[in-house]
Protein backbone atom coordinates (compact mmCIF):
# COMPACT_ATOMS: atom_id res chain seq x y z
CA UNK A 1 0.00 0.00 0.00
CA UNK A 2 1.44 3.34 -1.06
CA UNK A 3 1.17 6.17 1.43
CA UNK A 4 -0.29 9.45 0.28
CA UNK A 5 1.93 12.51 0.26
CA UNK A 6 -0.89 15.01 0.68
CA UNK A 7 -3.19 15.36 3.66
CA UNK A 8 -5.97 16.83 1.59
CA UNK A 9 -7.05 17.10 -2.04
CA UNK A 10 -4.75 19.06 -4.34
CA UNK A 11 -6.19 22.40 -5.35
CA UNK A 12 -6.88 22.79 -9.07
CA UNK A 13 -3.70 23.79 -10.90
CA UNK A 14 -1.76 24.29 -7.70
CA UNK A 15 0.70 22.45 -5.55
CA UNK A 16 0.06 21.32 -2.02
CA UNK A 17 0.98 23.69 0.77
CA UNK A 18 4.33 22.80 2.36
CA UNK A 19 4.88 22.98 6.09
CA UNK A 20 8.45 22.60 7.30
CA UNK A 21 9.25 21.03 10.64
CA UNK A 22 12.42 22.29 12.27
CA UNK A 23 14.59 20.45 14.82
CA UNK A 24 13.16 22.65 17.59
CA UNK A 25 9.78 21.02 16.75
CA UNK A 26 8.38 24.26 15.33
CA UNK A 27 6.23 24.12 12.21
CA UNK A 28 6.71 26.74 9.50
CA UNK A 29 3.99 27.32 6.91
CA UNK A 30 5.74 28.29 3.68
CA UNK A 31 2.50 29.67 2.21
CA UNK A 32 1.94 32.23 4.96
CA UNK A 33 5.64 32.61 5.89
CA UNK A 34 4.82 32.10 9.56
CA UNK A 35 5.14 29.56 12.31
CA UNK A 36 1.99 27.57 13.05
CA UNK A 37 0.80 25.23 15.78
CA UNK A 38 -0.63 21.72 15.64
CA UNK A 39 -4.03 23.30 16.22
CA UNK A 40 -3.61 25.27 13.01
CA UNK A 41 -2.53 22.12 11.14
CA UNK A 42 -5.68 20.44 12.49
CA UNK A 43 -7.69 23.35 11.09
CA UNK A 44 -6.08 22.75 7.67
CA UNK A 45 -7.21 19.12 7.85
CA UNK A 46 -10.75 20.16 8.78
CA UNK A 47 -10.77 22.56 5.81
CA UNK A 48 -9.53 19.74 3.53
CA UNK A 49 -6.54 21.87 2.58
CA UNK A 50 -3.82 20.09 0.61
CA UNK A 51 -0.56 20.09 2.54
CA UNK A 52 2.47 18.06 3.39
CA UNK A 53 4.83 18.35 6.32
CA UNK A 54 8.53 18.07 5.50
CA UNK A 55 11.63 17.88 7.65
CA UNK A 56 13.35 21.24 7.13
CA UNK A 57 16.84 19.67 6.86
CA UNK A 58 16.26 16.37 5.01
CA UNK A 59 13.00 17.01 3.15
CA UNK A 60 11.62 13.73 4.58
CA UNK A 61 7.82 13.51 4.51
CA UNK A 62 6.55 13.81 8.10
CA UNK A 63 2.86 14.28 7.27
CA UNK A 64 1.71 10.95 8.74
CA UNK A 65 3.69 11.59 11.92
CA UNK A 66 2.07 15.01 12.39
CA UNK A 67 -1.41 13.62 11.67
CA UNK A 68 -0.83 10.85 14.24
CA UNK A 69 0.31 13.49 16.74
CA UNK A 70 -2.94 15.42 16.17
CA UNK A 71 -4.95 12.21 16.69
CA UNK A 72 -3.01 11.51 19.90
CA UNK A 73 -3.82 14.98 21.22
CA UNK A 74 -7.49 14.58 20.30
CA UNK A 75 -7.63 11.16 21.98
CA UNK A 76 -5.99 12.54 25.13
CA UNK A 77 -8.57 15.34 25.25
CA UNK A 78 -12.24 15.22 26.19
CA UNK A 79 -14.01 12.34 24.43
CA UNK A 80 -11.74 9.75 22.81
CA UNK A 81 -12.94 8.09 19.61
CA UNK A 82 -11.05 4.81 20.07
CA UNK A 83 -11.56 2.46 22.99
CA UNK A 84 -8.64 0.53 24.48
CA UNK A 85 -10.01 -2.61 22.83
CA UNK A 86 -10.00 -0.99 19.37
CA UNK A 87 -6.47 0.36 19.84
CA UNK A 88 -5.27 -3.05 21.05
CA UNK A 89 -6.81 -4.75 18.03
CA UNK A 90 -5.20 -2.26 15.65
CA UNK A 91 -1.81 -2.86 17.30
CA UNK A 92 -2.27 -6.61 16.87
CA UNK A 93 -2.52 -6.17 13.10
CA UNK A 94 1.01 -4.74 12.88
CA UNK A 95 3.31 -7.48 11.63
CA UNK A 96 0.32 -9.72 10.88
CA UNK A 97 -0.28 -11.04 7.36
CA UNK A 98 -3.47 -8.97 7.21
CA UNK A 99 -1.75 -5.65 8.09
CA UNK A 100 -1.92 -4.24 4.56
CA UNK A 101 -5.50 -5.35 4.07
CA UNK A 102 -6.59 -3.89 7.39
CA UNK A 103 -5.31 -0.44 6.43
CA UNK A 104 -7.22 -0.56 3.13
CA UNK A 105 -10.33 -1.90 4.89
CA UNK A 106 -10.29 0.90 7.47
CA UNK A 107 -9.60 3.53 4.83
CA UNK A 108 -12.48 2.39 2.61
CA UNK A 109 -14.88 2.20 5.55
CA UNK A 110 -13.98 5.63 6.86
CA UNK A 111 -14.37 7.04 3.32
CA UNK A 112 -17.76 5.34 2.91
CA UNK A 113 -18.88 6.73 6.28
CA UNK A 114 -17.64 10.20 5.29
CA UNK A 115 -19.55 9.97 1.99
CA UNK A 116 -22.73 9.03 3.86
CA UNK A 117 -22.23 11.93 6.26
CA UNK A 118 -21.76 14.35 3.34
CA UNK A 119 -24.92 13.08 1.61
CA UNK A 120 -26.92 13.46 4.81
CA UNK A 121 -25.56 16.97 5.34
CA UNK A 122 -26.40 17.96 1.76
CA UNK A 123 -29.93 16.59 1.98
CA UNK A 124 -30.61 18.08 5.39
CA UNK A 125 -29.84 21.68 4.40
CA UNK A 126 -32.75 23.85 5.33
CA UNK A 127 -34.12 21.49 7.97
CA UNK A 128 -35.10 23.10 11.25
CA UNK A 129 -33.90 21.41 14.47
CA UNK A 130 -37.39 19.94 14.94
CA UNK A 131 -37.47 18.60 11.38
CA UNK A 132 -33.93 17.22 11.82
CA UNK A 133 -34.99 15.39 14.99
CA UNK A 134 -38.02 13.94 13.24
CA UNK A 135 -35.84 12.94 10.27
CA UNK A 136 -33.42 11.05 12.53
CA UNK A 137 -36.17 9.44 14.59
CA UNK A 138 -38.13 8.13 11.62
CA UNK A 139 -35.16 6.33 10.03
CA UNK A 140 -36.21 7.50 6.59
CA UNK A 141 -35.78 5.20 3.59
CA UNK A 142 -32.94 7.45 2.46
CA UNK A 143 -31.02 6.87 5.71
CA UNK A 144 -31.76 3.16 5.63
CA UNK A 145 -30.62 2.97 1.99
CA UNK A 146 -27.35 4.76 2.70
CA UNK A 147 -26.63 2.58 5.72
CA UNK A 148 -27.37 -0.59 3.77
CA UNK A 149 -25.04 0.66 1.00
CA UNK A 150 -22.37 1.27 3.63
CA UNK A 151 -22.88 -2.20 5.09
CA UNK A 152 -22.74 -3.73 1.62
CA UNK A 153 -19.52 -1.86 0.77
CA UNK A 154 -17.99 -2.95 4.06
CA UNK A 155 -18.99 -6.56 3.44
CA UNK A 156 -17.62 -6.50 -0.11
CA UNK A 157 -14.30 -5.03 1.05
CA UNK A 158 -14.01 -7.71 3.71
CA UNK A 159 -14.82 -10.45 1.19
CA UNK A 160 -12.17 -9.06 -1.17
CA UNK A 161 -9.67 -9.17 1.68
CA UNK A 162 -10.57 -12.79 2.42
CA UNK A 163 -10.28 -13.72 -1.25
CA UNK A 164 -6.86 -12.05 -1.54
CA UNK A 165 -5.68 -13.81 1.62
CA UNK A 166 -6.87 -17.15 0.20
CA UNK A 167 -4.95 -16.52 -3.05
CA UNK A 168 -1.79 -15.61 -1.15
CA UNK A 169 -2.09 -18.72 1.01
CA UNK A 170 -2.52 -20.90 -2.07
CA UNK A 171 0.51 -19.28 -3.72
CA UNK A 172 2.57 -19.85 -0.59
CA UNK A 173 1.54 -23.55 -0.43
CA UNK A 174 2.35 -23.93 -4.14
CA UNK A 175 5.77 -22.30 -3.65
CA UNK A 176 6.51 -24.66 -0.75
CA UNK A 177 5.28 -27.67 -2.72
CA UNK A 178 2.54 -28.43 -0.25
CA UNK A 179 -0.78 -29.93 -1.27
CA UNK A 180 -4.01 -28.20 -0.31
Amino acid sequence: MQSKKIAGPKPEGGAARVIKKYPNRRLYDTETSSYITLTEVRRLVLESAAFSVRDAKTGEDLTRSILLQIILEEEAGGAPMFSEAVLSNIIRFYGHAMQGFMGVYLEKNVQAFTDIQAKLAEQSKGLTPAMWTQFLNTQSPLTQGMMSNYAEQSKNTFLQMQEQMQKQTEQMFDALGLKR
